[in-house]
């Protein structure tokens, strides 16, 4: 069985170095990204001029891809979620590029994922109505989706989680 780092690496992934407190500021930043630069320090225990130098070089190198806000879609309008998964007619550069280009382009499609087994992606879909996620299909399907299976998200069981960066606790 393969390493995590030969995996990593077989992915074309090469992880960044990082020591005990990188981790622990990278899980006090997945826990509340809000946090202040002093608080972060003192949870630490760096000062605040170390703590902030680590968190921009954690950015620099990528680890840290953004920092936002997560919003409930249903609070700001959107009461349809949906996954779509959608398989391509054409598996030509070409017509690859085009159908990516054009999910970059909508907005109304909040996360997309180039995926295997039946389907080529799984896309996360927002909408005001039906009428305006009839509009994101239809589009979807000019722009080379062949097969497009809709599901319906009913509940969020649970949110996306941190990363277990940090060794699980002994129960």
């Amino acid at each position: 069985m393969a390493s995590r780092r030969q995996n990593k690496i077989m992915f074309g992934i090469m992880p960044v170095e990082l020591d005990e407190i990188d981790l622990q500021l990278l899980a006090e930043l997945q826990a509340d990204a809000d946090r202040t630069n002093v608080e972060l320090a003192r949870l630490v225990g760096l000062s605040p001029a170390a703590t902030l130098h680590r968190v921009r070089r954690l950015k620099q190198s990528g680890v840290i891809k953004v920092i936002s806000a997560r919003l409930d879609p249903a609070a700001v309008g959107f009461p349809l979620q949906m996954y779509v998964g959608a398989a391509l007619g054409r598996h030509d550069p070409r017509g690859t590029r085009l159908f990516e280009d054009h999910v970059r382009a909508l907005p109304q499609i909040i996360a997309a994922d180039n995926v295997t087994g039946e389907m080529d992606y799984l896309l996360t879909v927002v909408a005001r109505d039906v009428a305006e996620l009839q509009k994101v299909l239809a589009t979807l399907a000019a722009r080379g989706g062949q097969r497009l299976v809709t599901y319906l998200r009913l509940e969020e069981i649970k949110p996306p989680s941190r990363l277990p960066l940090l060794p699980a606790a002994a129960d």
